[in-house]
């Protein structure tokens, strides 16, 4: 019965975080990526810290190592992360950032044989060399220039360096969560550090978003977007509260087809959807459902 629960959590994840992605694409034609990650994190902090505190006593199981630990996954996944991958889907555009978002599995085996030991499986290289693959195959074919959003070459770098921050943050977060602090608490620890931390650089840079900015044609897209990916961040932590990992994260992995379907569907002026990139994705997901499964 858990694992039939679980599954329908990672369904709902799997579909928040797409249509995270679409309203990302959406809001970013006319805005800019960097007030639709202020929103998004702000509309996190809304729904995730009230539930946490009406629910759970936010100091129980919490330790100096589980607070660091979140505190990292939050600077390095959810604000460095999110920010460049806001940044490729304005970029590059939806239906080509997420299939190479979900290139994370390769970073997140490679982080996890060099930090914690774990040994690297046929079935791992299989899944990491389909993974190279079709990622290779969206990079050419975005590359190959009447797909480009901007004509810069260089911003197809955005989404792999998402991938390899968004890779490298389950690390912090487990050595977190084998402490015993509570998914509620985690996700708000994460959370609040990282938008602390990207209220703290865009202050330093003196490009703090102004009120006229954020209350744009835009911000009902990044709002949407902020609740979306709250259900996603709530969806897959429930999920793997219940459910074994091997079950959870392969349906997570479907998200680059689902936003590859909501593309075509609702994104048509904004985007070419087209057979070979829909083909390198399923590639992408077979290597990360590959890579997941034998984790």
């Amino acid at each position: 019965m858990s694992n039939l629960a679980g599954i329908a959590l990672a369904v709902l994840a799997a579909l928040g975080l797409s249509i995270a992605v679409i309203c990302i694409r959406i809001g970013t034609d006319d805005g800019r990526s960097v007030d639709a990650l202020v929103v998004v994190l702000l509309t996190n902090i809304a729904i995730l810290v009230p539930v946490t505190l009406a629910l759970q006593n936010p100091l129980s199981g919490l330790t100096r190592t589980s607070l660091v630990s979140f505190a990292m996954a939050g600077l390095v996944g959810t604000f460095v992360g999110r920010a460049f991958f806001y940044a490729s889907i304005e970029r590059v555009g939806a239906s080509r950032s997420e299939p190479i978002r979900a290139s994370q599995p390769i970073y997140a085996t490679l982080a996890a044989v060099i930090v914690l030991g774990e040994v690297l499986t046929p079935e791992h290289f299989a899944g990491i060399l389909l993974i190279v693959l079709g990622v290779g195959a969206i990079s050419w074919e975005t590359a190959s220039g009447s797909v480009q959003q901007t004509g810069r070459s260089y911003d197809l770098a955005f989404p792999f360096v998402a991938a390899f921050f968004y890779g490298i943050e389950p690390i912090f977060a487990k050595i977190g969560f084998a402490t015993g602090t509570s998914v509620l608490v985690g996700l708000s620890i994460k959370t609040v550090v990282a938008t602390a931390g990207f209220l703290a650089y865009l202050r330093w840079r003196n490009a703090l978003p102004t009120s006229t900015e954020l209350a744009s044609s835009s911000l009902r897209w990044y709002v949407g977007a902020g609740i979306a990916n709250t259900v996603f961040l709530l969806g897959y932590y429930a999920a793997l509260e219940i459910a074994p990992v091997v079950l959870v994260v392969p349906i997570i992995q479907i998200s680059p087809l689902l936003v590859a379907v909501l593309s075509f569907v609702f994104l048509k002026r904004l985007e070419t959807v087209t057979v070979p990139l829909i083909l390198s994705a399923v590639v992408v997901v077979v290597g990360g459902i590959l890579v997941s499964i034998h984790g």
